[in-house]
């Protein structure tokens, strides 16, 4: 018989030490570090570990004893069960040093090379309704919290609209109100999810993969428009468009509405097609004069007034004094390489998605830019040698990789090209660590700015200038 596994014990009365990664807190028992989540340095609390790993083990509160003096009240009703926004018990000054910190580190841990004096990080402007795009999903079985499911009342209406419970595709936790966007994006949401119920339009089913409303995306800009997008399963005419005229007669504010039919097994979009129901199938973005379209599967920094100051410090790094030959690696849709184009005598830009390419170039034609050039393909396809020759050594090269970082052949281009200047953007500083080592025998770190997009999150990007030794 196999034997019954025994329960871990709590540990109980033990500080919180530290911030770790991941926005989780930390402490240390019997040579074991614990990691912690909405836990606050100071805490004096009760744990129950849920995972217990060789060297580490992860565990959740049962009880504080002590609050921590850095706690604050968290503004959000759904936190610490939505998963978003985790460090809203934390006063943002805080946050700002961790995120310095986390700079810090990783840069000297993992990249090992000479540093200059590290600026301190440029907090974001606003720490609330920050973000331009949400995306939220229909669900016909909402997630019960745990005071829910001890409660005696069953539930018997489960549709929900919200966002996903961290590491589980099927549950979603139904969402009352969200800080993160303008409050447009909650009276939406709201309005929908109510004429739906009211209509008994089905609920997405994401196991069975059967209902017609599946997803709702908002985007804002800070031109004041706004797009809204109704994804629906389910290719039930009359449904779409009574659902599409409601929110075209209750919000006549949304300046791009508009709907897909998606039946695939994922909730991505960039393959479909879109239907232009009411007004144009873009908005615009602003940013010192340029306007910027971004459509339905445009990519667009999510904190328009953040990337702003990002773009700012990318360009002061760039130094540039109109002689310049740029080359803007992962492009996106341009933004960086648009922006910097006045100051340059010339532009490249090389990204991935072919989509992003076409919108990049949409935006040069549309702010008459015609001194940038843009390339769609994998980076290490295409930055190669004799694409250096076709378009010339460049003097300056801005590259703002996704998470993982560059590849070791786009790092051996980047060493052939030998430009004087390299503007690394990242919003990993451990991977940008990584590169920069790899750099280093040819590249002199100058410059350091840490740079908060995503307020109460663990995320930080870092801007990183490397003058040619």
């Amino acid at each position: 018989m196999a034997r019954k596994k025994q329960p871990i014990p709590p540990v109980e009365e033990i500080e919180i030490t530290g911030v770790a990664a991941e926005g989780k807190a930390l402490c240390r028992y019997n040579d074991k570090v614990i990691f912690v989540p909405y836990a606050a340095p100071g805490d004096v609390v009760d744990l129950q570990i849920i995972r217990k790993k060789h060297s580490y083990a992860e565990a959740r509160i049962t009880r504080i004893h002590k609050p921590s003096p850095l706690r604050i009240e968290p503004f959000c009703r759904h936190f610490g069960v939505c998963g978003g926004c985790k460090w809203q018990h934390l006063p943002y000054e805080y946050q700002l040093q961790f995120k310095q910190q986390q700079v810090v580190d990783n840069l000297t841990r993992i990249g090992k090379i000479e540093l200059p004096e590290i600026s301190p990080i440029k907090g974001s402007i606003k720490t609330r309704a920050y973000r331009n795009k949400l995306e939220f999903t229909f669900s016909n079985k909402s997630w019960l919290t745990p005071e829910q499911m001890q409660q005696e009342e069953t539930f018997s209406d489960r549709n929900a609209l919200g966002f996903h419970i961290p590491g589980m595709f099927d549950k979603v936790l139904d969402i009352e109100e969200c800080h993160l966007q303008d409050d447009i994006s909650n009276r939406i949401r709201l309005n929908v999810r109510a004429y739906a119920k009211e209509r008994g339009m089905s609920f997405y089913d994401l196991r069975a993969q059967v209902g017609l409303l599946r997803n709702m995306i908002v985007r804002t800009a800070s031109t004041g428009e706004i797009m809204l997008i109704m994804v629906f399963h389910d290719n039930e005419p009359e449904a779409i468009a009574d659902m599409m005229q409601h929110i075209a007669d209750d919000f006549p504010e949304i300046t791009s509405l508009l709907y897909i039919i998606n039946q695939k097994a994922n909730d991505t979009i960039t393959d479909q097609e879109v239907v232009c129901y009411r007004g144009r199938d873009y908005i615009l973005e602003q940013m010192e004069g340029l306007q910027f379209k971004v459509g339905p599967k445009s990519f667009y920094q999510t904190n328009s007034e953040q990337a702003y100051e990002l773009y700012k410090v990318a360009r002061e790094f760039a130094a540039l004094t109109g002689k310049e030959l740029v080359y803007d690696l992962y492009t996106g849709t341009g933004t960086i390489a648009n922006f910097v184009s006045r100051q340059a005598h010339k532009v490249v830009g090389i990204e991935y998605v072919p989509e992003a390419i076409e919108d990049a170039k949409i935006n040069a034609e549309f702010n008459g830019i015609n001194n940038t050039i843009f390339y769609a393909g994998d980076m290490k396809d295409i930055l190669t040698t004799e694409f250096i020759e076709q378009h010339g050594r460049p003097d300056v090269i801005i590259t703002d990789p996704p998470r993982a970082g560059m590849h070791d052949d786009v790092i051996g281009v980047i060493r052939h090209a030998a430009p004087e200047r390299i503007v690394y953007v990242s919003c990993n500083p451990a991977t940008q660590a990584r590169d920069l080592s790899l750099l280093d025998d040819m590249y002199k770190v100058e410059r350091v700015q840490p740079v908060d997009m995503f307020p109460h999150t663990h995320h930080v990007e870092n801007v990183v200038l490397l003058v040619k030794r």
